[in-house]
């Protein structure tokens, strides 16, 4: 909440009372409209004036899978806990590809609205939300075409019984929403951080595709963590997102990659990520307009 001083020589100065380890999220619905406008305006201007407009959703991961299919897949033969390839890595590629746009969105958010942020008064932490939200229309779409492949290889592997692909959808389907609420929390929380950091440092703009980069090989998209221990796999979720992309497996398949432990360790740094971006960016948030 923001809080107006008296007038000084003609001039009204804005002060912020917010507290940087409590979100005043009634404040933030009170500026719902402006929220619902910024979503709709980044999904309306992401694929304008473009020949596929929404079909980059879906091009990336498509071309992704495909080379790995032909890379990890064919040439290598890495393993895929007994699914065929393509879906393998494509379920996988998924979530990843949402928490990846959202971090390259997200860090830009507050440089790229400056001429917001040195105007007017709003709670801050709504640009880089809504550039994330924006980012559901993306994962929907791509989302939609796991499913088209998933029913694809499951009538296929009807018809020909013969083929070797042994494909079934597993009751674990239900916990999904969990593994989707985890990639946007820990989307959030990196998205705070990293927006707040390239608004006092412009380096960051340029170290954040190296990040997701490292971040990329780090998670098992391409291979199965099944190589690995119980006990590493566990040191392994340190990164949320090798439980994410194990979740979607587990969740759409019933692999037995996924261990418990690594649910709790995920959900625990999760958290941290998320409080952390919060905290810092709203410490922050009152120099945004002296540093943009």
């Amino acid at each position: 909440m923001a809080e107006t001083s008296p007038v000084l020589n003609d001039r009204t100065v804005i002060k912020s009372d917010a507290n940087p380890f409590w979100l005043d999220l009634a404040e933030v619905w009170s500026y719902r409209e402006l929220f619902y406008f910024l979503v709709w305006r980044d999904i309306k201007v992401r694929y304008k004036q473009t020949i596929l407009g929404i079909g980059w959703a879906v091009v990336p991961p498509i071309v992704t899978m495909l080379i790995f299919t032909i890379i990890f897949g064919q040439i290598a033969e890495v393993g895929s806990d007994g699914i065929p390839y393509p879906i393998f890595s494509f379920v996988a590629l998924v979530p990843w590809t949402f928490f990846r746009n959202n971090l390259t969105v997200a860090s830009t958010s507050i440089v790229n609205n400056s001429h917001m942020v040195t105007k007017i008064y709003f709670p801050r932490i709504i640009l880089p939300s809504s550039a994330i939200l924006s980012g559901l229309l993306d994962f929907a779409i791509s989302f939609g075409l796991l499913i088209l492949l998933t029913i694809g290889y499951l009538i296929y592997g009807s018809i020909n019984p013969d083929s070797g692909i042994a494909l079934s959808l597993s009751p674990n389907i239900i916990f999904l929403p969990f593994f989707m609420l985890m990639a946007l929390a820990v989307s959030l929380g990196m998205g705070l951080l990293l927006a707040t950091s390239n608004a006092l440092f412009r380096d960051v703009r340029h170290g954040t595709p190296f990040l997701v980069q490292i971040w990329f090989w780090i998670t098992p998209i391409g291979y199965p963590s099944s190589e690995l221990s119980e006990f590493w796999r566990t040191i392994y979720a340190i990164n949320p997102m090798a439980t994410v992309v194990e979740g979607f497996r587990w969740a759409f398949f019933g692999t037995e990659t996924l261990t418990l432990p690594m649910v709790i360790v995920s959900t625990i740094v999760t958290v941290i990520i998320l409080l952390s971006g919060i905290i810092y960016f709203q410490k922050i948030e009152d120099q945004f307009a002296d540093v943009v």
